[in-house]
């Protein structure tokens, strides 16, 4: 239900925030929406902060009066983490877009939660240095924190919660807190950094993050090569993961997916199941790696290997995989998209493709697969016509029957999108609902007023998938 703005209550946020509140149609409708399937819901207002002190400032104001805030970035989320579904304050963070410190030493930087991953690994490189997690989007460090992000990097990297050492967080009722230490190992006390990361903005507004970074590797190649089906390119996926050979990067591509990006990029892939691989290291270890690799695929029946050390080549080839998205979109012009996220055990991981596979052949819409296989993570891309009432139902009733299949795998709901709107229920199923109640704890103990992005991660205690706001479309994604 949305709540209405106590009276007065937008005069006084913007006296206290001077040229930082807007209520301009235009921003309202921007900040409503993301890269969700899910309806778009305007804030009440949007407030552009540029300091920790302004993020204080809002919450203060908020919570005194009960008002809603939602944090915002770049509005890349999946899952709809930035819609305001019960109004208030969607509070921007792109401008605190700072790199506040960069310490190579220390293989450490310093930035405000405004800062985006491309911009960071510019200034990064001038000192050799890069940022490792690649979510694909050019999304904002904070907004790739609150959700956990991960990546094609990540089996080699870690995901944002290896990487984030400490943090500057502002709590609901404004107290400014830090966690961590930028330090490679701390156990003192509670592990508030990993509390936070990954809490999507409900129990806490992050402003400023201490990052690990890496230094940028004497020689990078990529490879590709491509199976007569996806699930055997899968298992030679998990087999090189399982012996050890140290891939940068391991992604699969299904054949619909490479034959979108060869019609987007202009490319001229063979439109097979692929499996794209980067190496790190020296000039001979990439190329052990590479040999090694290419041993294992050609023994679950790979072929057309292709290897290279060409920066253009390899950069052409990523360029390729990180458009798959952008590329299905644009094959089925005017679609809706739905994006599944599962993760699976890694050696079930050719089991829940299979499943996967099963669940959409016949269906009413267009889909694709591509994922993470390194990591057992997984994505489907489902595109159906918005007007076609039955398509649409379908390919929200297909995604809430993998996510079920992926948990009774004992896998996750979400490897790297999150909760949001979309997967509350998903997350009782998943994690039952004695620990859930424990989070609901924790969401009270910090917000109990619940304003810091109402509505999103957890169900109330007595509700079903029957009661969530815009019931249908949310229910499906459940």
């Amino acid at each position: 239900m949305r709540r209405d703005l106590p009276p007065g209550f937008l005069d006084e946020l913007a006296a206290a925030l001077p040229g930082r509140v807007t209520v301009n149609p235009t921003e309202l409708a921007r900040h409503g929406r993301d890269e969700s399937s899910l309806p778009e819901v305007s804030p009440d207002a949007v407030v552009m902060a540029r300091s920790t002190d302004d993020v204080s400032t809002l919450l203060r104001l908020c919570h005194a009066a009960g008002v809603p805030v939602i944090p915002f970035g770049m509005g890349s989320s999946l899952e709809g983490h930035v819609l305001p579904v019960h109004g208030g304050v969607s509070l921007d963070l792109s401008e605190m877009n700072a790199i506040l410190d960069v310490r190579p030493d220390d293989l450490l930087v310093v930035v405000q939660a405004g800062v985006c991953r491309v911009a960071l690994n510019e200034r990064l490189a001038r000192d050799g240095l890069f940022f490792s997690v690649d979510p694909g989007a050019d999304a904002t460090l904070g907004g790739m924190a609150a959700t956990g992000a991960s990546g094609t990097t990540t089996v080699r990297y870690g995901s944002m919660r290896d990487n984030v050492l400490a943090l500057t967080a502002v709590l609901a009722d404004g107290t400014v807190i830090k966690t961590g230490r930028p330090t490679r190992k701390d156990s003192a006390g509670y592990d508030l950094t990993r509390l936070l990361v990954g809490s999507e903005g409900t129990l806490a507004v992050i402003t400023e993050l201490s990052l690990r970074v890496f230094g940028i590797p004497e020689r990078i190649s990529a490879a590709r090569c491509t199976f007569a089906n996806l699930s055997d390119g899968v298992s030679a996926a998990t087999a090189i993961v399982r012996m050890g050979i140290p891939v940068a990067r391991c992604e699969f591509l299904d054949a619909a997916s490479v034959r979108a990006v060869n019609a987007y990029e202009g490319t001229d892939l063979p439109e097979a199941p692929s499996l794209f691989f980067e190496f790190h290291g020296t000039p001979a270890s990439v190329q052990e790696q590479a040999e090694e690799a290419h041993a294992v695929v050609a023994d679950f029946g790979g072929s057309d290997f292709t290897w290279t050390v060409d920066e253009g080549e390899r950069r052409k080839l990523w360029h390729a995989r990180h458009n798959a998205y952008p590329a299905g979109m644009a094959a089925v012009p005017g679609a809706r998209s739905l994006t599944t996220d599962a993760a699976v055990p890694l050696s079930l991981l050719p089991e829940a493709v299979t499943r996967a596979e099963s669940i959409f052949t016949g269906q009413p819409f267009v889909w694709s697969m591509l994922g993470h296989v390194a990591d057992g993570n997984f994505h489907a891309l489902l595109l159906f016509d918005p007007a076609d009432s039955a398509a649409s139902d379908a390919a929200h009733h297909a995604a809430k029957e993998l996510t079920r299949e992926v948990i009774a795998l004992g896998g996750t709901c979400t490897g790297e999108h999150g909760i949001g709107l979309g997967k509350r229920q998903a997350l009782v199923d998943q994690a039952g609902e004695s620990t859930v109640a424990v989070m609901r704890s924790i969401k009270q103990a910090l917000d109990p007023l619940d304003i810091l992005n109402p509505g999103k991660v957890l169900l109330p205690a007595d509700s079903s998938s029957s009661s969530l706001p815009h019931g249908g479309i949310h229910a499906g994604l459940q």
